[in-house]
């Protein structure tokens, strides 16, 4: 709240300076405006790097996955495994994975760890993951066997979600070629009509 509240104060003197230079009920409107955008601001700040969190933990996720398993597979323990995986890559992800590894060794269960992590990061791919430990626990299912099938999942999800952002761009792409390359296109065309109406003395050519 603090934050909105700078933001606010922050927001307010610029718009009442705009304010005061835009004409009638437009200057009413930014002084009204500005505030209100100050409030946001801080919201949308966070709801961006959040994004971009949870998007480079997406990235990342195959490659660890497929180290975890290769580091499990030589004999490592499941949390010495993800702290020396961890310690290996940058990222929100091998954070988290090194936060785990250090919270073991101060005596937290590892479920209680990996769950804390699922809670700091909440992603679908995350929770599939620490649900998937949590069977092969108790199961006593092979470990190297559920971060393999863990992994092949994390890298279907990311081209999945790679083909749908492409899609969503298709349409975006097609508004700016309309919105700015059409017009231009255009505007050169009748350039060079004009120029050639000019250069024939006003004689439209046959």
């Amino acid at each position: 709240m603090a934050a909105k509240l700078a933001g606010v104060v922050v927001a307010a003197l610029p718009g009442a300076l705009l304010g005061a230079m835009a004409p009638g009920r437009l200057g009413l409107l930014i002084v009204a405006a500005a505030p209100i955008a100050g409030f946001l601001a801080p919201d949308l700040w966070l709801a961006r790097q959040a994004a971009g969190r949870a998007t480079a933990a997406r990235r990342q996720l195959p490659e660890l996955l497929e180290l975890l398993r290769v580091t499990v597979d030589a004999g490592a323990a499941l949390p010495v495994a993800l702290a020396a995986v961890g310690a290996r890559a940058d990222g929100p992800l091998a954070v988290e994975w090194r936060a785990v590894g250090r919270e073991v060794e101060l005596g937290v269960p590892l479920a209680d760890a990996l769950e804390r992590m699922r809670r700091r990061l909440p992603l679908p791919e995350v929770r599939a993951l620490v649900a998937a430990l949590d069977r092969a626990r108790r199961h006593g299912a092979p470990l190297g066997t559920t971060l393999a099938g863990q992994a092949r999942d994390a890298r279907l999800s990311l081209r999945r979600r790679v083909q749908e952002d492409a899609a969503r761009a298709g349409p975006k792409i097609q508004l700016v070629v309309a919105l700015l390359l059409v017009p231009s296109v255009l505007l050169l065309v009748a350039a060079a009509l004009a120029s050639a109406l000019l250069d024939s003395g006003g004689t439209p050519l046959p």
